[in-house]
C-alpha cells in the first residue's frame, strides 16, 4: 500500500512492525488498568485475595497491552501482599475452551480458596465461569472480562461474572471511517497520542472504556442501545 502512496490504517489492534499511518481503537493498556482499578475496589478485607490471571492468545498485540495495564495498577498489591496470584496462563487463540482448562488446572492445583479470576475477555471469562459452575462455585468467585458482550452482560445481572468493559464499537469505526475519508483527501487527521512499535512511534486516536457491573448495566450498554434491556435482564 506504502509503495503506492496509499496511507494505512491499524483498526482495533496494531499491525506490528509495519510502519503504519494512523491506529484508531480503545485503549488496551487502559482496558487493563480498568479491570485492575475494580479489583482493587473489590478486594477481601482482612486477608489476601487469591487471583487466578487468564491472559488472552500470546500472539495478539492487545493481549500483551491489556496485561500490561492489569500489571500497572497490580503491581503495588503484589508487593504489600494484598494479591496473590495463585495461577496464570495464556489461552490460545482467545478460545473460552483454552481459558475453561486454565480454570480448572487452577482449581485442580489450588483448590476451591480461591477469591477472583481476571480474564483478559468475556469469551475467556465465559469459560472460566463455565469451570467454576461445575464445582459450584460460579457467583462466589469475582470474574472480571472486557468487551460487553450480550452472554457477558447476561452473567453480570445474574451475579456468575462480576464485571466486563463496555467499547461503544459505534464510536470506534464512526472515528476510524472519518479519519479514512480524511487521509484519503489527503487532509490533516488530528492524533493525539502515540503507540509504539519497532518500527518507531504510530500517530493513534485511542478511545476510552468505561467499567461495567450490576450497578450501572442500565446507564451504559442498555442505556447506549448497545444491547436491549430485554436482552440483558430477560422479560
Amino acid at each position: 500500500a506504502h509503495e503506492a502512496g496509499i496511507p494505512v490504517i491499524a483498526y482495533d489492534r496494531l499491525i506490528p512492525n509495519a510502519g503504519v499511518d494512523l491506529h484508531v481503537a480503545f485503549d488496551a493498556v487502559e482496558i487493563g488498568r480498568a479491570q485492575a482499578r475494580w479489583l482493587a475496589a473489590h478486594l477481601a478485607k482482612g486477608r489476601a485475595t487469591k487471583l487466578v490471571r487468564i491472559h488472552g492468545a500470546k500472539t495478539d498485540h492487545n493481549s500483551h497491552l491489556v496485561k500490561q495495564g492489569q500489571d500497572e495498577v497490580l503491581a503495588p498489591l503484589f508487593k504489600s501482599g494484598a494479591v496473590k496470584t495463585l495461577h496464570e496462563d495464556w489461552a490460545d487463540n482467545w478460545k473460552p475452551e483454552n481459558a475453561k482448562k486454565i480454570m480448572n488446572a487452577a482449581l485442580t492445583n489450588h483448590g476451591n480458596g480461591l477469591d477472583a479470576v481476571l480474564a483478559a475477555n468475556d469469551g475467556t471469562a465465559g469459560g472460566a465461569i463455565q469451570a467454576l459452575l461445575e464445582e459450584g462455585l460460579a457467583g462466589k468467585v469475582l470474574v472480571l472480562g472486557q468487551d460487553a458482550e450480550l452472554a457477558a452482560c447476561q452473567r453480570v445481572a445474574r451475579g456468575t461474572q462480576s464485571m466486563t468493559i463496555y467499547k461503544p464499537l459505534k464510536l470506534e469505526a464512526a472515528t476510524a471511517a472519518a479519519a479514512a475519508v480524511k487521509l484519503a483527501r489527503r487532509q490533516v487527521v488530528v492524533a493525539k497520542q502515540e503507540v509504539a512499535d519497532p518500527l518507531g512511534p504510530v500517530p493513534a486516536i485511542l478511545m476510552d472504556v468505561t467499567a461495567v457491573d450490576k450497578s450501572n448495566l442500565m446507564d451504559t450498554v442498555v442505556k447506549d442501545g448497545f444491547h436491549p434491556k430485554e436482552a440483558v435482564f430477560g422479560k
